[in-house]
């Protein structure tokens, strides 16, 4: 049986070690495609491992995911719109108002018609809402600390500066769609 060091050569490898990448035809180094690729599954599974345990955590609190993104943005932007929220939060407008009517009902935001456009609702947290989210600012200190642990604070301003960075060129990839879409 071969061993790993012996496998097969890939086609990239057999052609001076590039890949062809999708857009503009440029050769990208192999090693700098494997990376690329590594790095993009890691950014993944840790976004998702973070959401699926820090979901565990609001249980208690009675809180869904759908949920706890809501008011911890509204807890940020306290009265926004609601077609405003949809956007923001990158959600469907009708799944936003089932997700709202929910909210409401369960005593956790209120609605009111703004005052300059009787169509539009504009949202805001309710008293009950804003003990909640305390509770739930509260978990996550303890949450983060206890997943950062392994990073100095100088680690960890390096992360955000480099997540950042990746964020803001994501942002101008989409920026660049959506214009020439239109």
């Amino acid at each position: 049986m071969p061993s790993k060091a012996a496998k097969k050569p890939t086609q990239a490898a057999n052609s001076g070690g590039t890949a062809k990448s999708g857009k503009n035809s440029e050769a990208i180094p192999e090693e700098v495609s494997r990376q690329g690729i590594k790095l993009g599954f890691l950014i993944h599974d840790v976004s998702r491992m973070r959401r699926n345990a820090f979901d565990q955590i609001m249980k208690p609190l009675g809180v869904t995911r759908a949920q706890w993104w809501v008011l911890a943005h509204l807890s940020r932007h306290d009265g926004m719109m609601q077609t405003q929220l949809a956007d923001v939060l990158d959600v469907g407008k009708a799944s936003l108002g089932t997700l709202i009517e929910r909210l409401e009902q369960g005593g956790m935001i209120e609605r009111t018609l703004d005052p300059t456009d009787k169509r539009a609702k504009r949202v805001f947290l309710s008293r009950t809402a804003h003990q909640i989210v305390r509770r739930m600012t509260n978990e996550e200190d303890r949450f983060n600390q206890q997943i950062l642990r392994r990073l100095s604070l100088a680690d960890r301003d390096e992360l955000i500066r480099l997540l950042d960075g990746v964020k803001s060129s994501l942002s101008e990839m989409v920026t660049a769609d959506h214009t020439a879409e239109a």
